[in-house]
């Protein structure tokens, strides 16, 4: 039996199981009485597992059923589940015994809902019309105001994760990059990324054992972090047992994104002063909605993802492709306007588990699988300084006279402050590698594992690879044929950050 992260993970593991399991047994519906037969089956009492009583903890699973089930509102990949949220009745700003009752009285002058009055000469904080907006902890003196924030709010870097009149979590969407950190980070599993395991499960279903289509498995190279004492070609095989007409590594995306984003440097660096990296789609969402006046300097090359699958759809028309990786941003990223068509459906690793063990496939016991021979630095695409690496390989390789100097942004936050950096023209570096997730892809919020220890694993697996050149690692593939190049959408409500992240001050 695997072991988990934490129970939030195991409870999405048991839900996708069994609905993964029904599935396979002919026995999956939707509607009220299934919903209710699969969060009995998960808890059948007499005693809740988790919370309080079965009853909540029976509702909760249906609801966490329903997202995988049916679609969800405006088709968004995350949400939250109310009845899941435990309201986390904290109170953000509280006056600690280091306040002085100073005459001043600042933090009363700069309250925007009338929240501060002074109580025996000290500041107190009335918690009912208090907002959270924090003007009274900038402007203290004394930094007599402490501040505790919420799991899935101090998560968030870029303000996206609120709440509502009820202390419930709410999701502002303009904001959202879909990068899952507050999934992650929730205690409660409260905020969950819509499930599309029936989806692909359906898809290979139709294939008549790939013969009306072939349903190719595209997995993302972080999968050399994710199952502890098994080989990643086992996994491969495992994978093509579900069904796959076959298994292709992503990183071999990964090396034409390196050639194709050197060759792109190489002929724009001179005008534009600094480039970014395009592979993370959080970090682009995050570019778009912050910067979009800085978006000619983005990479227009697509990432490793869509450059694999156009690739593979290149070679295959009758081609139908699944992407699986760590990302809950992939799943949005397979909906934008100018790479659409490209995927047909994501699964995560978290995911990937629970199909694995509805079927009933031992890993340890698989014959290995190859899925195809990337170089060793396309490999290197799922950890922090990977692309960055790529692309200085090329530019070795290629003999290329411009200078690269790369810095590697280790999460959104140090994005944050880079943008910053560049922004003032204070940035001595020309080329920023965005990464949304701390530790690159092995730490994405859809992995099974997110420990440190994964970046060696990924180091291990790409000293594997038969080659250090990303254009051997493309061979088979027409390039000429392949659409390498984005068209990125307008975001035009640009979102004020600050170096320490977003303080939303309405």
């Amino acid at each position: 039996m695997k072991s988990f992260e934490s129970n939030v993970q195991y409870i999405k593991y048991l839900v996708n199981k069994e609905v993964a399991t029904r599935f396979y047994q002919g026995t999956l519906k939707k509607g009220i009485r299934s919903l209710r037969e699969i969060a009995e089956s998960i808890i059948p009492g007499p005693k809740a597992l988790f919370r309080c009583c079965i009853y909540k903890e029976r509702h909760i699973i249906e609801e966490r059923v329903r997202l995988v089930l049916e679609p969800t509102k405006h088709n968004r990949v995350i949400n939250v589940l109310d009845s899941a949220c435990d309201e986390c009745p904290i109170d953000r700003f509280v006056v600690t015994e280091a306040c002085r009752g100073c005459l001043g009285h600042k933090c009363l002058d700069v309250c925007p809902r009338n929240a501060i009055t002074i109580v025996n000469h000290r500041s107190h904080i009335n918690q009912e019309l208090c907002i959270e907006c924090g003007r009274c902890k900038q402007v203290c003196p004394f930094n007599a105001i402490s501040e505790v924030k919420r799991p899935c709010i101090r998560a968030c870097s870029v303000g996206a994760v609120k709440m509502d009149e009820n202390r419930k979590a709410r999701i502002d969407h303009d904001k959202c990059l879909s990068c899952g950190a507050c999934i992650y980070q929730c205690p409660f599993g409260a905020i969950v990324d819509k499930s599309f395991v029936v989806d692909v499960l359906k898809m290979i279903q139709k294939s008549k054992e790939n013969t009306e289509y072939h349903v190719y498995a595209v997995v993302a190279p972080a999968v050399s972090s994710q199952f502890p004492g098994i080989k990643t070609e086992q996994v491969f095989a495992a994978i093509k047992e579900l069904g796959f007409y076959q298994v292709v590594e992503a990183a071999i995306g990964a090396d034409m994104v390196a050639l194709a984003e050197t060759k792109e440097f190489v002929e724009t660096i001179d005008e534009k002063g600094w480039k970014t990296s395009s592979c993370c789609p959080a970090f682009v969402y995050f570019m778009q909605k912050n910067y979009p006046q800085y978006m000619d300097h983005v990479s227009t090359v697509v990432s490793p993802m869509i450059a694999i699958s156009r690739a593979i759809r290149d070679k295959d028309n009758k081609a139908k492709v699944i992407f699986i990786g760590p990302c809950t941003a992939k799943k949005v990223e397979i909906k934008q306007e100018d790479v659409r068509g490209a995927v047909d459906f994501v699964l995560t690793f978290e995911e990937l588990q629970a199909v694995f063990d509805a079927r009933g496939i031992d890993l340890s016991t698989m014959e290995e699988e190859c899925g195809g021979e990337p170089s060793s630095y396309g490999r290197l695409f799922a950890r922090t300084g990977g692309v960055a690496e790529s692309v200085c390989r090329v530019a070795k390789l290629d003999n290329v006279e411009k200078e690269i100097r790369p810095i590697r942004c280790n999460g959104i936050e140090e994005c944050i402050k880079t943008l910053k950096m560049a922004s003032f023209g204070r940035l001595e570096e020309n080329f920023i590698e965005g990464m949304a997730c701390k530790h690159g892809c092995t730490g994405g919020a859809a992995s099974l594992s997110h420990d440190a220890a994964g970046i060696e694993k990924i180091n291990s697996y790409s000293r594997s690879s038969l080659t250090d050149d990303p254009a051997e690692g493309i061979r088979g593939y027409h390039m000429e044929n392949v659409n390498m190049e984005r068209e990125y959408k307008k975001v035009t409500m640009p979102v004020a950050i600050e170096l320490e992240g977003i303080e939303d001050m309405d």
